[in-house]
């Protein structure tokens, strides 16, 4: 079932949400399954995905996937009638669920979607519990980012001489 996720996972990712990153303080994060049809993995193993601007959100106790765009191969778009940015069930726990429902009706708070990734050979979601930062919190991220790149340019300077 769905399980906090601990680890980073490197190797298999297949799409990563990095503007989730700059624009929430992410939380809580949560690893769970998704409703898939057999085009979109063929697709998802392709690497023909976005999450850009993707969340989740909460009907009738279950979560859902809005927004994530993955584009059908050539060979698979002219058998079916596809819609590259459907709805997905995501397949969490009740109590899960609750969890992040309740959060994510709290002000500020929203679930977004961090990455794919495989895990052997099912296709996970990582969601995490999001609120959003405020433009002065973005031009910090951005400082913080930029001084990173000139300290490891000094460093590698340094160890040239």
């Amino acid at each position: 079932m769905a399980k906090k996720n601990t680890q980073k996972n490197n190797g298999s990712t297949i799409a990563l949400n990095k503007k989730a990153k700059f624009d929430y303080h992410l939380s809580d994060r949560f690893e769970c399954g998704m409703v898939l049809q057999g085009w979109e993995v063929k697709s998802l193993r392709a690497g023909k995905t976005q999450l850009t601007d993707c969340y989740v959100f909460f009907k009738n106790n279950e979560a859902w996937l809005l927004g994530a765009q993955i584009t059908p191969i050539q060979s698979v778009s002219t058998h079916y009638v596809v819609d590259p940015t459907r709805t997905r069930k995501l397949l969490l726990n009740r109590r899960e669920i609750t969890r992040l429902q309740e959060a994510s009706q709290q002000k500020g708070y929203t679930v977004v979607a961090t990455a794919f990734y495989w895990k052997a050979h099912l296709i996970k979601c990582e969601i995490a519990l999001a609120k959003g930062k405020q433009e002065h919190d973005k031009r910090e991220t951005e400082k913080e980012r930029d001084w990173a790149r000139q300290k490891q340019r000094i460093f590698q300077t340094g160890n040239k001489d």
